[in-house]
């Protein structure tokens, strides 16, 4: 046991390395990244799909989908319309680090990307330790699960910058309660943008997409 810290801190040491490479290219290149991070089956990759088909045609759009044993949802964003997708299969490993990240994007054309969404693997407490290289970490929840994930999960909330409830089309099949959740979060997190949306019936999605455009301009005008 006593060499578990000094080990972690080496790891995630050469991590946070890593991840600052990733983040100097990719700031040089004007590009911004997010790290979009959940349990499994809240909704990562249909919220890709979404933006996909709605913004593929104003802005210029990266994705590296990750997961543990299959190429299926990198294959799901190819066929929502997405032209520069990745896959990274973690083999097991229950997170994205760094350094997949980087050899995913080794021979990846980025010029003239707006923004790069890198979809973790669905997992609420290794994700939250390691740095990819990303301007900030989406934390998405949603509304077939309990409305105190941010209490039982408070490092994900905490080092994210954004919270998106999904799934809001099924509000009423559950004891889910969107202000208790809302509530939690920001006990947690008072920071946190928060957008309510359904990816089933398009709900809410506008203001997700105004907010990214937003987001993009402000990176390629260089503030």
């Amino acid at each position: 046991m006593k060499s578990k810290v000094p080990i972690e801190k080496k790891v995630l040491g050469k991590n946070d390395e890593i991840a600052a490479g990733i983040r100097r290219r990719l700031q040089k290149e004007k590009i911004v990244a997010l790290n979009l991070v959940s349990s499994p089956g809240s909704g990562k990759t249909s919220l890709l799909e979404r933006t996909l088909g709605a913004l593929n045609h104003t802005l210029n759009l990266a994705l590296v989908a990750g997961d543990v044993q299959t190429e299926n949802d990198a294959q799901r964003l190819i066929r929502a319309g997405g032209a520069k997708v990745r896959a990274i299969v973690t083999g097991g490993a229950c997170h994205l680090d760094a350094n997949m990240v980087a050899r995913a994007l080794e021979d990846f054309d980025l010029g003239g990307v707006d923004i790069l969404f890198i979809e973790n693997v669905g997992n609420l407490v290794c994700p939250s330790s390691f740095d990819l290289g990303e301007d900030m970490k989406v934390v998405v929840m949603s509304t077939t699960e309990g409305d105190d994930k941010p209490l039982k999960y408070p490092a994900m909330y905490r080092r994210s910058s954004v919270l998106v409830i999904n799934k809001t089309d099924l509000l009423g099949q559950s004891d889910f309660d969107v202000d208790r959740a809302k509530k939690n979060a920001l006990s947690i997190n008072g920071a946190l943008t928060i957008f309510e949306v359904s990816c089933r019936t398009g709900a809410g999605l506008e203001a997700w997409y105004t907010w990214l455009t937003a987001l993009a301009a402000r990176k390629k005008g260089g503030s």
